[in-house]
């Protein structure tokens, strides 16, 4: 191929690279705690894409200062000037390698320490930042049409579980009403988040046809910021004002009810998932590749092991408490995007009217090793399938210890069709008893020989003491700190839910697996609306009381579900 032999990168790749990098990051960090949300935030991003276009045909012109920074601010200032541009590098990629130790533990991969997951994610993003662009170009050929694919798919699949009502709350409320100082910091939010985008010079001059590089550019940015417009709407409309206001990373609970229609995988959060760990490896990975550039157009010498190396050091320094992440944004918004401008607009004086020849090959990253192994990894620590326990329903009813669990497994002998019996006796039904759910969990980990996996659970039913005296609370509370647990299971009440969890039918179904079908029966008919646990979150939240649930019982040795 014509780009590889020159170590040159199409419009196409260009493109799809920016579609990877940036969009991870901001679905995770912009959005926290109900930011970026509201009219004026909708302006603001309107208004910071207008900016951008402008901005990017500023940089583009700025292509060759950037190739040849010492020829055009001078020996010594081109020092000064790569120094900030690589410590604004070298703190981004800090904050990224932070960022993914903190969400990847509590969402992705259970049973590793945040800090070892981002020594491998920097040790992995840094293999190969001394090689060519056009392998960067193709990772991100092959990749970035899927990333973007699914992205959109996520929305469309959320979408369809967003309420008016809810949307409307958060756009009509008093305090969401157009405010002139909320649109101006907005949009210098969404430019602050976007300032990566000043390093896009630093590689221009591997792209074919340098000068016709506008076009991509502008397509890539408009699409992240069409992403962010469409989380504008979409995370209001499904979570509603007060769920939404309280969410630290709001789209890790969309992730948990985007679900494809019919149910077809069961823990399709980890695929979303997979997708944003994919994004944030190939940001830090970007991050060092310019992190080189810098280094060798503004410095003798080479980063290739002390850059990585400093960046993770720099994500595991706190004081009180307080790391990279508690420091990063305001320094990103008052330091570094303004730093940068002015070290871009001096380049642009000094070299205006300077065209020379661009040289040296750009160093490129290759980040698949550990995405493909942290995507295998699935729902937690590696253990073996047939080691883990995967319980379809959870029974919560009042004890004398306090609470009492009901785990209900599937029939996996008739799903399989195998006809073997489980291993402890046929027994398809777990109950433990314990004063709280954390003396509950240690009790059933003493006691039982597998590991519990709640990522497919799909019907919760709490007794009516329990829902009746306030403590569905802890119940939600519980479900909520559960990483693996979705929000788009069924919710039920019954007099007694330890019994219902223990009926079986005349085919041998269990009562989670015939709960399931009969309530999706219904839904396509039209003929009765289920309650999810994202609802109850809702209303919690939003009102601290608990929705009127469908009831659950055992009538003639059959189940019954009333409204």
């Amino acid at each position: 191929m014509r780009f590889a032999e020159n170590n040159r990168i199409s419009h196409r790749q260009l493109f799809r690279q920016i579609i990877l990098a940036f969009p991870a990051p901001f679905l995770l960090c912009l959005f926290q705690g109900g930011s970026m949300i509201g009219k004026s935030a909708v302006a603001g991003t309107v208004t910071a894409a207008v900016i951008l276009l402008f901005y990017v045909i500023w940089l583009i012109r700025l292509g060759p200062a950037y190739s040849e920074m010492a020829k055009t601010v001078g020996n010594i200032t081109v020092r000064f000037v790569g120094l900030f541009f690589l410590v604004y590098v070298i703190l981004s990629a800090a904050f990224l390698a932070d960022l993914m130790a903190q969400v990847v533990p509590s969402s992705l991969i259970s049973g590793i320490s945040g800090k070892s997951l981002s020594l491998l994610a920097v040790a992995a993003c840094s293999i190969g930042t001394h090689r060519g662009m056009q392998r960067r170009g193709r990772i991100a050929e092959v990749s970035g049409g899927i990333f973007l694919a699914g992205i959109i798919l996520l929305m469309i699949l959320s979408a369809g579980q967003g309420k008016t009502e809810y949307f409307l709350e958060v756009w009509n409320e008093e305090n969401s009403g157009f405010s002139g100082e909320e649109w101006m910091g907005s949009t210098w939010r969404l430019l602050s988040a976007f300032s990566g985008v000043g390093l896009l010079p630093f590689a221009l001059d591997k792209v074919e046809k340098q000068g016709s590089a506008r076009k991509p550019l502008i397509s890539g940015l408009l699409t992240v910021c069409g992403v962010v417009l469409g989380m504008q709407i979409l995370l209001p409309a499904v979570f509603g004002r007060e769920r939404l206001f309280t969410e630290v990373y709001p789209i890790l609970p969309l992730l948990d009810g985007a679900d494809l229609p019919g149910n077809v995988l069961a823990r399709f959060d980890i695929l979303w998932m997979g997708f944003l760990l994919y994004s944030l490896l190939f940001a830090i990975g970007s991050l060092l590749y310019y992190g080189n550039q810098i280094i060798g157009k503004s410095h003798p010498g080479r980063g290739r092991f002390w850059l990585p190396a400093l960046v993770f050091l720099i994500s595991l320094l706190e004081e009180e408490g307080k790391g990279i992440m508690d420091y990063f944004g305001w320094c990103l918004a008052h330091i570094f995007v303004p730093g940068i401008l002015i070290c871009q607009f001096y380049m642009f004086i000094r070299g205006k009217g300077h065209r020379r020849k661009q040289r040296k090959r750009a160093v490129g990253v290759v980040t698949g090793i550990l995405s493909v192994s942290l995507f295998m990894s699935g729902c937690g620590a590696a253990v073996e399938p047939e080691k883990r326990m995967y319980p379809m329903a959870l029974g919560v009813d009042a004890s004398e210890e306090g609470i009492c669990l009901t785990y209900g497994m599937p029939d996996l002998s008739e799903s399989t069709g195998q006809g073997k019996e489980e291993e402890d006796g046929g027994s398809r039904v777990r109950q433990i008893s314990g004063a709280d759910f954390t003396r509950i969990e240690k009790m059933y980990d003493q006691s039982q020989e597998k590991l519990l996996d709640m990522g497919h659970l799909q019907v919760l039913v709490m007794g009516r003491t329990l829902v009746e005296d306030g403590r569905w609370r802890m119940v939600l509370d519980y479900l909520k700190q559960e990483i693996f647990v979705g929000e788009d299971l069924y919710v039920f009440e019954a007099e007694d839910a330890g019994e219902i969890l223990n009926w079986h039918g005349e085919d041998n179904s269990s009562a989670g697996e015939y709960i399931t079908g009969l309530i999706r029966n219904r839904m396509s008919g039209g003929n009765i609306t289920a309650v999810t646990l994202r609802e109850l979150f809702y209303e919690k939240y939003k009102e601290d009381k608990i929705l009127r649930l469908p009831i659950v019982k055992i009538r003639n040795g059959s189940l019954e579900v009333e409204v």
